[in-house]
């Protein structure tokens, strides 16, 4: 069976010990992505309830040559923010301790220690405690972990073909280069990942795509104070790239729009715009059209850097900045939706190739 690398983030609640082996370069022998896709419960054996159980799935599945005491690891190491507005993380385990970042909905985290009530956690470059009474342990935060996480695909090699089919013979749909990141929808082939290529189904060689399950993480203070700043600071100069006058808002948001949906209808484009500005208003996410884009762990085109290119190119086609209009004005056919990714067949509101849900 052919080989690819998996890394894991500490958000798929690993054992501490699978952890540090993954990040120390391990390679995992290759399942089919119908156990990997819809994130870590998937691992799990039918009817499988306790932490144990979770544990020796996981371990069993990834073929990691590590031997694990069960009563030694008797819970899930990932913890999920249960909010539906904004969980201040504290220096310490008191309401009065002083806040060292915020963690907004659909963000987790690695839980470090526990004691009377409260959680200490990391989540990006956050470290500090938060109650329990707004987080969400074992089974019920890997439920919220598939249900908002990705799994994604670096490229590690200098070009990668993508194709029609799973197949060196079939048609050659383009080309990615080191570095970019895209979608994962499926690996049901020996040696080939099924990837979203600009809306359509695209197949990879599994050898030189890195795979990685992600999930948003909060941010420290220092960071929304940079962050804001930065934004400010924009408001008041024209800077191409990640930072935006208000004035390039609406360029912006055509470039996620291009680059998340650029070969969908007219309404496909429209919704991704829309679930955009329903995070910007939701008080659950950044308050602003660069800090939702630019959150980690959502939306692609942001990671791997494409929605800068496109933006900086100022080629968007006027469609995608016609829908970029439309949802800044408030037109939602999404209602209040603040979620989609491509339609694989999940509960929700399905347009073109995507789920809203």
């Amino acid at each position: 069976m052919t080989k690819s690398r998996r890394r894991f983030t500490a958000l798929l609640g690993f054992t501490l010990s699978i952890l540090l082996a993954l990040q120390s370069g391990l390679t995992a022998q290759a399942g089919s992505l119908d156990d990997l896709r819809g994130g870590v419960a998937a691992l799990l054996n039918a009817g499988s309830s306790s932490s144990s159980e979770i544990i020796n799935a996981t371990a069993e599945e990834l073929h990691l040559d590590i031997w694990l005491e069960v009563e030694e690891v008797q819970e899930s190491t990932l913890v999920m923010a249960n909010v539906k507005h904004v969980l201040n993380v504290r220096s310490d385990a008191s309401e009065s301790a002083d806040k060292v970042g915020k963690l907004y909905k659909d963000c987790g985290g690695t839980i470090l220690e526990r004691r009377d009530g409260w959680t200490k956690l990391q989540s990006g470059n956050i470290v500090g405690w938060a109650s329990d009474e707004y987080l969400l342990f074992g089974e019920d935060a890997l439920a919220l972990a598939n249900d908002v996480g990705k799994m994604i695909a670096t490229i590690d090699t200098e070009a990668l073909r993508v194709r029609e089919e799973p197949s060196t013979k079939a048609a050659i749909l383009g080309n990615l280069p080191r570095g970019e990141i895209v979608e994962v929808l499926d690996d049901n082939e020996d040696g080939w990942v099924c990837v979203d290529y600009d809306g359509e189904d695209g197949w990879v060689s599994a050898e030189y795509v890195v795979l990685d399950f992600v999930i948003d993480a909060g941010e420290t203070m220092d960071e929304i104070k940079a962050r804001e700043e930065a934004e400010r600071e924009a408001k008041r100069h024209v800077n191409y790239g990640q930072y935006t006058t208000d004035a390039d808002t609406t360029l912006l948001l055509a470039a996620l729009i291009y680059c998340e949906a650029g070969g969908e209808s007219y309404e496909g484009k429209v919704a991704v715009g829309a679930v955009v500005m329903n995070r910007v208003r939701s008080s659950a996410y950044p308050d602003t059209i660069h800090g939702v884009i630019y959150a980690s762990g959502q939306f692609t085109p942001a990671m791997s850097g494409r929605v800068n290119q496109v933006y900086e190119s100022g080629k968007i086609p006027q469609s995608c900045i016609q829908a970029a209009e439309e949802a800044l004005s408030g037109v939602s056919n999404v209602g209040d939706l603040t979620h989609f990714r491509r339609n694989n067949g999940r509960d929700g509101l399905v347009i073109g190739n995507h789920v809203f849900y």
